[in-house]
């Protein structure tokens, strides 16, 4: 087991997932706490790098595109600070950042976890029922429709239609976008029968307007990611006709898993110390690999 605990959260690495929880302190935001723990499988990361810095360090967790219905929801867009693959580390635990951050590069490299877009979601999402209440309004989704209930400062054109429901066989996607302070962000709902539309987001009785605290209207990203992770994935709109995915290579197996992981970390001491050049690492770790 390898593991980092820091005020921002914990990272536990068990060679086949890595279990982020967020951290308890007032500075961590709303957001990741209310998201909560995220267990990613192994197979959905697709790499991860330990930045270090003057006063603080990052570790940072990159996952397969199509992996996980909260980076598809938010598009990349989601605010450094609530991003839940990101950690901040003291300089005190910079060793043990590297440490869980290598941990995780050999295991990719054991189980031959292939870095193509994943065809299936390998993260669940949040779990339903969930509901927030936002400057526009509120809106719940229990999995198998959403409920918007404008608040008392909607538009009036918004208001005057009633509650939206929609349900979730309607759906095209569910598109979102926060709110800077300076600017409107929004949490709109694509229909089949709305895809050309394009209502400014205030007037747009499938989208909420987000324009008030920053804090509490990021928690609209739970719920857009409960709906996304209950619709088709993105690979079902891959064009016809497009060569087929290849199965990663299996696994290595359990009896031998220790002693390939402990003769490549040998190796990646014996090229740290300057033993090796990168030359002979690369093609001693290559042999090695193969022979296993």
């Amino acid at each position: 087991m390898a593991e980092l605990i820091q005020r921002d959260g914990t990272w536990a690495f068990d060679g086949g997932s890595v279990r982020i929880t967020p951290g308890l302190h007032r500075s961590v935001p709303l957001f990741r706490q209310t998201y909560g723990q995220v267990v990613v499988p192994l197979e959905a990361v697709a790499g991860v790098v330990y930045e270090p810095g003057r006063r603080r360090g990052r570790l940072r967790l990159r996952l397969r595109e199509g992996a996980d219905p909260l980076l598809q929801a938010t598009a990349g867009r989601l605010p450094d600070a609530a991003d839940p693959y990101r950690l901040t580390v003291d300089p005190d635990r910079s060793g043990v950042a590297e440490y869980v951050a290598e941990e995780i590069r050999q295991a990719l490299l054991l189980d031959a976890i292939p870095g193509e877009p994943a065809p299936v979601y390998l993260l669940p999402g949040p779990p339903v029922p969930v509901s927030v209440r936002s400057s526009d309004g509120t809106v719940s989704f229990d999995g198998t429709r959403v409920r918007i209930d404008w608040s008392d400062v909607s538009d009036r054109v918004k208001r005057a239609t009633g509650p939206r429901i929609i349900a979730l066989g309607e759906l095209v996607r569910v598109e979102w976008l926060p709110n800077s302070g300076s600017e409107n962000g929004f949490l709109r709902f694509v229909t089949h029968g709305t895809v050309n539309a394009r209502l400014p987001s205030e007037k747009d009785p499938y989208a909420l307007d987000l324009w008030g605290s920053t804090r509490r209207d990021l928690l609209t990203a739970l719920v857009a990611t409960a709906v996304t992770a209950r619709l088709p994935h993105p690979s079902t709109h891959t064009a016809a006709g497009s060569p087929p995915r290849t199965r990663p290579a299996g696994p290595v197996p359990a009896g031998r898993h220790d002693v390939l992981l402990r003769r490549l970390r040998e190796l990646g001491e014996l090229h740290r110390d300057g033993v090796l050049t990168d030359e002979e690492f690369a093609t001693t770790k290559a042999a090695v690999l193969r022979g296993f």
